[in-house]
């Protein structure tokens, strides 16, 4: 424990009035959907968007069918955007970084929050985690870096 940094709030708390709720979250409890942005993948909520009363969003990601064209150039309205791959790898491009961006299994990424990106490739075996600020977003199209976006 260091002593040095001071809390940013009073406490310790009683778990009635903690920041965020309890929520445990079994493999068994939380079942995959085809409930998501991808056709080809299903998604698990991992009850973090309930927990932080929408703060935060988590999804456990798999693919299910093989990857058959880019998602295309769109951006997400969010304060924050993590990956973290379980299983395979994931090929992004993103607006002003010249090289293609790949996670593979074990390795993470922070997303820059609301700039450009496409998903160029994936293996077919992808599982990943991914963690938003918040919970709920939207998503935009962006047909040209230089044109206006359009709502998906």
């Amino acid at each position: 424990m260091s002593e040095l940094a001071l809390p940013s709030y009073e406490g310790p708390l009683e778990l009635s009035s903690a920041l965020s709720q309890f929520r445990l979250v079994p493999f068994r409890e939380a079942d995959f959907t085809l409930e998501g942005p991808r056709a080809d993948a299903q998604y698990r909520d991992l009850g973090l968007a309930q927990a932080t009363a929408g703060r935060i969003g988590a999804k456990h990601i798999r693919a299910v069918k093989p990857f058959t064209q880019e998602t295309g150039w769109h951006w997400h309205d969010m304060t924050g955007h993590f990956v973290y791959v379980l299983k395979g790898w994931i090929s992004f491009r993103f607006r002003d970084l010249a090289e293609t961006v790949t996670v593979h299994a074990g390795g993470s990424l922070c997303q820059p929050a609301g700039v450009p990106h496409n998903v160029i490739a994936r293996s077919d075996d992808l599982e990943l985690i991914e963690i938003n600020l918040p919970s709920q977003f939207g998503t935009f199209d962006v047909v040209r870096s230089d044109e206006k976006e359009v709502q998906s």
